[in-house]
């Protein structure tokens, strides 16, 4: 009995062996895209005179992002077209047309990596379909180079347009008509081409459509433009850099920010005059005060009672009036906030802000002292409506208590502080990393040399206003930074960007291609020759 239970069992685990020997392991993964077998008509089809237009593949494909992968050179609008499959597989695509192409015409629809195979999603990139409404297909083609021109890379789909230049054209055009051409650069990708051009003279845009509309808006696209018309056939490999122009003033809405306070907003640079224009009491008293964040400029006021108030704001040769009906809100409290708390870094200011704005502050109810409960010398400084610095020096291994005693700062409505005491602590100098730079071949100055995390968001920054050697920036936090310089040609204090109708290119920027690796009590040297 027990030898047949053995025998049983061994039958059992070599009936297991066996089907575990013989399991599939699926194979290779499918890499390999798509592949066009046949459309009809044909491609590069001349004097097309067909509704529809139907491309097959040799398996299942879908259309993945159509919207923003096709581009369609001559524009077309989507109501004159239709495109199918979108929303299952298919081993086709069909496009049908619902209204007339222009005659003697070269089209391209071009479905950038839209055109994807079902089960792994292998892109046909830069597949295309080419026809012509005439005798001819267009041969010539248009290429270059995409940059930015503040950022160290371009951003994907930026649109590079073609539009004619004949007897009509103003410079105005991108703003409202579409391209006769265009294409679209895709992911990670700077070089351009547009292919089936017709000879003829043009006018070359690039612009970051955010829209998608095919139309120029300065509020949200970045733009350049060649200055000087393109005539074809040229064999030039074209360079765009582009930028985010400044927007025109504007005046914006008005509205109640408190109960004494209202926010007026803006475009453009907040330097406009608000004036009361209401009869006003002696006690009347009034203070304007920039938002950190948004664009709006607030005016606080006290010592008036009024149901409206009549405003008149000023900028230049624009002026607008406001009647302004007041409503009810929640009056503005004093609140005050220490930017730094717990680590204080050696090159950091100590920074005090407030809600409201600033009225009066006194030294005598601050009190500043280290680790030992030592009086440390420091000295305040008003730096605007909301701030306060405090000025004392920063000694590495240290802890350091900040006490606003009641009264040490008074806002525009009187109102004082009550009692606030922060503490915050700073790191050795062996917790830092130190930068050398020296620059070669600066084309003048004055410069911006900026200090760029990963994000290109700017950490530090020094304005230099002539030539210096050497350039240093000392206790960096351990971190990775790029490093840019910004020429400032019209020595105003600012980088200044582009602007399309008023012909003006945005001032140099300079990239240092490097990646550099700032270590922790390491000291870091290197030379920026500017190309």
């Amino acid at each position: 009995m027990l030898k047949r239970v053995f025998v049983a069992l061994f039958i059992c685990a070599l009936f297991v062996q066996c089907a575990r020997r013989g399991s599939p392991t699926g194979g290779p993964k499918d890499e390999t895209p798509p592949v066009l077998l046949r459309a009809e008509p044909p491609q590069e089809t001349v004097n097309f005179k067909e509704d529809e237009i139907r491309i097959y593949f040799d398996e299942y494909i879908k259309l993945n992002k159509l919207r923003e992968q096709l581009v369609i050179s001559p524009p077309l609008d989507q109501s004159t077209y239709i495109v199918s499959p979108q929303s299952v597989a298919a081993k086709y695509i069909n496009i049908e047309f619902i209204d007339s192409l222009a005659p003697n015409t070269t089209y391209t629809f071009n479905f950038g990596e839209s055109v994807v195979d079902n089960n792994e999603g292998n892109p046909l990139s830069f597949f295309s379909y080419v026809f012509s409404t005439g005798s001819v297909i267009d041969s010539l083609t248009l290429s270059g180079r995409i940059s930015d021109a503040l950022l160290r890379k371009p951003e994907n789909f930026v649109s590079v347009m073609l539009y004619h230049i004949d007897s009509t054209f103003t410079d105005s055009v991108i703003f409202k008509n579409k391209p006769l051409y265009y294409t679209n650069t895709l992911d990670s990708l700077v070089e351009f081409t547009i292919p089936n051009l017709k000879a003829g003279q043009y006018l070359l845009a690039a612009v970051k459509d955010v829209s998608k509309n095919l139309v120029f808006d300065p509020s949200v696209d970045k733009i350049d433009v060649i200055s000087n018309p393109i005539t074809l056939p040229n064999d030039s490999l074209f360079s765009l850099s582009l930028f985010k122009e400044d927007p025109d003033f504007a005046f914006g809405r008005a509205y109640q920010a408190g109960k004494q306070r209202i926010g007026f907003g803006y475009k453009g640079s907040p330097d406009f005059e608000i004036v009361l224009e209401s009869a006003l009491p002696e006690s009347f008293a009034s203070v304007v005060s920039l938002d950190r964040e948004t664009d709006t400029l607030y005016y606080w006021y006290k010592g008036i009672e009024a149901d409206s108030l009549k405003f008149t704001l000023k900028h230049d040769t624009l002026t607008k009036s406001y009647e302004y009906r007041v409503r009810k809100a929640e009056p503005d409290s004093l609140k005050i906030t220490v930017v730094q708390s717990g680590t204080l870094h050696l090159t950091d200011t100590l920074k005090i802000r407030t809600n409201t704005p600033l009225q009066a502050f006194s030294s005598d109810a601050v009190v500043l002292i280290d680790k030992d409960s030592v009086d440390v010398p420091f000295k305040m400084a008003q730096y605007n409506k909301h701030e306060l610095r405090v000025l004392f020096d920063i000694f590495p291994n240290e802890k350091y208590e900040l006490q606003l005693l009641p009264g040490a700062i008074t806002d525009f409505f009187e109102t004082t502080n009550d009692s606030l005491a922060v503490k915050f602590s700073t790191k050795s100098r062996v917790d830092y990393g130190n930068l050398s730079l020296r620059l070669g071949n600066v084309p003048t100055f004055p410069i911006f040399i900026d200090l760029l995390d990963e994000k290109e968001d700017i950490k530090r920054s020094i304005y230099v206003t002539e030539s210096q050697g050497l350039y240093r920036f000392a206790y960096l936090k351990p971190n990775k930074y790029y490093i840019r310089v910004r020429i400032d040609e019209n020595a105003n204090g600012k980088w200044d960007t582009g602007h399309y109708l008023k012909k003006r290119k945005p001032e140099p920027v300079y990239h240092f291609e490097t990646l550099l690796d700032v270590r922790a009590n390491w000291e870091l040297q290197e030379q920026f020759i500017l190309k």
